[in-house]
């Protein structure tokens, strides 16, 4: 029921109290009158009633009226109740709510009903509110975006790489990689590719071999004498590399591999190279070319997001629209999944209410006390006057029939 039907409702059962009342005015007047003129015992039966019920309505009407106004506008103490109350009435209601309705033991059986997964599960598995839910992300992201300062942002990314990048020891990090390598043997690919390649390279440039012998030779050996020795070395060399390509257990690779690991224990926990690389991180991340590469991977990043969340179809889109696919299905089938999400919410509503329901209090009493005084007792008076003229019927109707009691005692007994 909205107010104006409140208003129409209370209007008609004010009116009807008053009516009442106005009633046992005219029949106190009437048999008033009557009595002069007419000799009749029942006469001053009904006098008595309308008499004693016109002093019921009118301590009523002024008990009731009280609540809400001053009768007829005289500032009465202790009338305008509702008005006069106002911060306590706030205070109290607060009081009331917080410890009749908010209490643990009240709030704990609401809590173990939670079942939010399911629900979750059942909105996110439609197509529809799935793109809503990624057009408002997509909303607020970009609106993000676009009030963000690119100079701070940039700003920010460069203070914190130099701060992450001042305790790093570079030394360590290569030398620590390098003996990631050797211990997962992936250095061997390595050295037989190269292996391979040199292998390779000698055996197409037998003739620049051949060159370099006869340029080094004497001029009284023979051609074909310098030629056989090339041949003899390319072929040498070209079978030590296939040696080494084919047999994993070459002397060779062993070497290497060795030289390998001196060189990351040296990278470790020789001074100079700690030294070196600072120089070299210092040189790549100088103030200017730090806050340089912060800002362009800050307007890579920033035009990248912008680009995937305006276009409809993006990729980024389809990930979380995928995404948010298998997540509601989870929900929806994954029964431990469920429970840890519920048990979650649960435990966390609980916490939230138990440890803010004084602000729950507060929010009352000052909602209460924020309305004006004729405001609550306009709201008020509508939610219970209607019942409130009850009470005016009904100490027309009692005050009546106490006067008649009264009237007849006195009538039969004094």
């Amino acid at each position: 029921m909205n107010d104006e039907a409140k208003r129409k409702q209370l209007r008609k059962y004010k009116a009807f109290a008053t009516g009442l009342f106005l009633l046992m005015a005219a029949v106190f007047i009437a048999t008033t009158l009557l009595q002069k003129n007419v000799d009749s015992h029942w006469v001053g039966y009904v006098r008595a009633f309308s008499e004693a019920a016109m002093v019921g309505a009118l301590a009523d009407w002024f008990a009731v009226t009280a609540l809400f106004r001053h009768p007829l506008g005289l500032p009465i103490p202790h009338t305008n109740l509702i008005e006069n109350s106002k911060e306590r009435l706030g205070d109290n209601l607060g009081s009331f709510v917080v410890s009749n309705f908010l209490s643990p033991q009240n709030i704990r059986p609401y809590m173990m009903k939670l079942k939010i997964s399911g629900f979750v599960g059942e909105w996110l598995s439609k197509e529809k509110n799935q793109e809503i839910l990624i057009k408002n992300i997509s909303d607020i992201v970009l609106d993000i975006l676009n009030k963000l300062d690119d100079t701070a942002v940039s700003q920010f990314i460069s203070k914190k790489v130099q701060e992450m990048t001042d305790d790093i020891k570079l030394n360590k990090i290569v030398g620590n990689g390098i003996g990631y390598i050797i211990e997962k043997n992936d250095h061997q690919r390595m050295v037989t590719n190269l292996s391979a390649q040199i292998k390779n390279y000698i055996l197409e440039n037998d003739e620049m071999i051949k060159e370099r012998v006869k340029k080094g030779s004497y001029t009284f050996i023979p051609s074909f004498v310098d030629n056989k020795i090339a041949d003899k070395i390319a072929t040498g060399l070209s079978d030590f590399f296939r040696e080494i390509e084919e047999d994993p257990q070459h002397e060779i690779r062993q070497l290497i591999t060795q030289k390998i690991l001196e060189f990351s224990v040296d990278l470790k926990e020789d001074p100079k190279w700690d030294e070196e690389f600072k120089n070299i991180k210092n040189d790549l991340l100088k103030g200017d070319k730090l806050n340089e590469y912060s800002n362009d991977i800050w307007i890579s990043i920033k035009n990248t997001l912008m680009n995937e969340l305006q276009e409809e179809e993006s990729s980024l889109k389809n990930y979380l629209s995928k995404n948010l696919s298998e997540f509601s299905e989870n929900l929806k089938t994954d029964e431990s999944l469920q429970n840890k999400i519920d048990d979650w919410i649960r435990v966390t509503a609980y916490k939230y209410i138990l440890r803010n329901t004084h602000q729950f209090g507060n929010l009352i009493s000052s909602t209460v006390g924020n309305w004006q005084g004729k405001e609550l007792s306009e709201k008020l008076e509508l939610e219970v006057g209607k019942d409130l003229q009850f009470i005016r019927v009904n100490g027309t109707l009692v005050g009546g029939l106490v006067g008649l009691i009264i009237y007849t005692v006195a009538h039969f007994f004094l």
